[in-house]
C-alpha cells in the first residue's frame, strides 16, 4: 500500500504577513550597488527611525554602538562573498537605551533579485541580557567562593592566635564558620528566604558575626547605625556590598590584624542614608590600591543599581573608611 505525502498548506500572503507579526520580525532588503535599505514598518520602529522609502547603511550606522560599527560593517561586507545562512548581533543605541538587534539572511549572493538581498531583523535585547545576567552570576558565584576559602584561611589563622587548645581552637572556629554560613545566606538568599530581611543594625550585625564572636575578636567591631527596616530586595544587595568589604578587610585591613578595629556607623542627609565603615589599627596604608578586580565593580553595581547610590574610598594611613551613599526609599524596598 503507497502512502501518498501530504500536500503541504498553500501560503497566502496575509497568512506569512500574521506569521511575521506574531513572531515580532523585522524586513529589510539590502540594494548591494547603492548601499541602500528598504524597511518595513516594524524594521523602522526598531531602529527607531522615522518612516522613509529608503535609508542608507551609513544612516544607519549613527545607531549602531560605537564599539560594533566597524564589526558589523566588515560582517555585512563579506556576506557578499561568504556562502550559507549568517547571523548577525550587534547593539543599537536609542538615545539613553541600548538595544540587541540580530541581523539575519543568505550570504554568497544567495536569493539575490536584481541586485537585492533580503533578511529580517529581530530584536534580541531580553536574550542578551539574559546571557549577561547568567555570565555575571557566574562570576559572580566564582569570585564568591575564591572569597570564602580565602577567609576560611584567615579566620583559622585568627583564631589559632588565642586558642589555648586544640578544642578550644575546633569550637571557636565552627562557631566562625557557621557565622559566615549565615552571612552568606543573606548575601543570595534561596526563593524560600526572600522576605525575611531584619532591621539594618541587625543585618549587619549577622555579616559581620563571623569576626566578632569569639573572646579573641571581642569588642573589635563596633556597629551604631539609625534604626530603620531594610527590605527584602535591598537586603541582598546591602549584604554583597558588606561581604565585599569584610573580605577585604580580613584578607588585607583591619580585621587581618589581632590588633584592628571597625567601626560602622551612619548618618542621614536629606532622602539618603550614609553608612561609613571605618577601619583602624591595622597594617599601614602606604598607597591608594586600584580598584580593577571583580569584587570592586559588583560592589559598585550593586550600590548604583540596587541602592541608587555610590560608593566613595578614603585610604587614610590610619586605615580604610569607605562611605556608602543609598537612598532610603530604595533601603527600605
Amino acid at each position: 500500500m503507497v502512502t501518498e505525502k501530504p500536500t503541504a498548506p498553500i501560503w497566502r500572503e496575509e497568512h506569512l504577513r500574521l506569521a511575521v507579526e506574531a513572531a515580532c520580525v523585522a524586513l529589510w532588503s539590502w540594494q548591494v550597488d547603492d548601499d541602500r535599505f528598504e524597511m518595513d514598518e516594524r524594521a523602522f520602529e526598531l531602529w527607531g527611525l522615522p518612516w522613509a522609502d529608503t535609508v542608507s547603511f551609513e544612516e544607519l550606522s549613527t545607531h549602531i554602538h560605537p564599539a560594533d560599527q566597524d564589526r558589523v560593517r566588515a560582517a555585512f561586507s563579506a556576506t557578499r562573498s561568504v556562502a550559507g545562512s549568517y547571523e548577525i548581533d550587534f547593539r543599537i543605541c536609542l538615545g539613553d537605551e541600548v538595544r540587541w538587534i540580530s541581523a539575519r539572511g543568505q550570504g554568497a549572493d544567495a536569493g539575490i533579485v536584481d541586485g537585492v538581498m533580503f533578511g529580517i531583523f529581530l530584536d534580541v535585547t531580553g536574550r542578551k541580557q539574559a546571557e549577561e545576567g547568567s555570565e555575571l552570576l557566574a562570576g559572580e558565584m566564582s569570585h564568591r567562593v575564591k572569597n570564602l576559602l580565602s577567609i576560611a584561611a584567615s579566620l583559622t589563622q585568627l583564631t589559632g592566635r588565642s586558642a589555648k587548645s586544640v578544642e578550644d581552637m575546633t569550637g571557636d572556629l565552627t562557631q566562625r564558620l557557621t557565622a559566615l554560613g549565615r552571612a552568606h545566606d543573606l548575601v543570595r538568599p534561596l526563593p524560600s528566604e526572600q522576605g525575611k530581611a531584619a532591621l539594618l543594625g541587625d543585618l549587619l550585625s549577622i555579616l559581620l558575626a563571623p569576626y566578632d564572636e569569639t573572646a579573641a575578636f571581642s569588642g573589635r567591631i563596633r556597629v551604631a547605625v539609625a534604626r530603620m527596616g531594610v527590605g527584602e530586595q535591598a537586603a541582598s544587595a546591602l549584604a554583597m556590598v558588606i561581604h565585599e568589604l569584610a573580605t577585604n578587610s580580613v584578607k588585607y585591613g583591619a580585621l587581618s590584624s589581632a590588633s584592628g578595629f571597625l567601626d560602622v556607623s551612619s548618618k542621614l542627609e536629606e532622602d539618603d542614608i550614609c553608612l561609613i565603615w571605618a577601619e583602624t589599627g591595622g597594617p599601614s596604608i602606604t598607597e591608594e590600591p586600584a580598584l580593577k578586580g571583580f569584587g570592586s565593580g559588583l560592589t559598585a553595581r550593586s550600590v548604583s543599581r540596587s541602592l541608587g547610590g555610590e560608593l566613595t574610598y578614603d585610604w587614610q594611613e590610619s586605615g580604610l573608611v569607605v562611605t556608602v551613599r543609598m537612598r532610603q526609599d530604595r533601603l527600605a524596598a
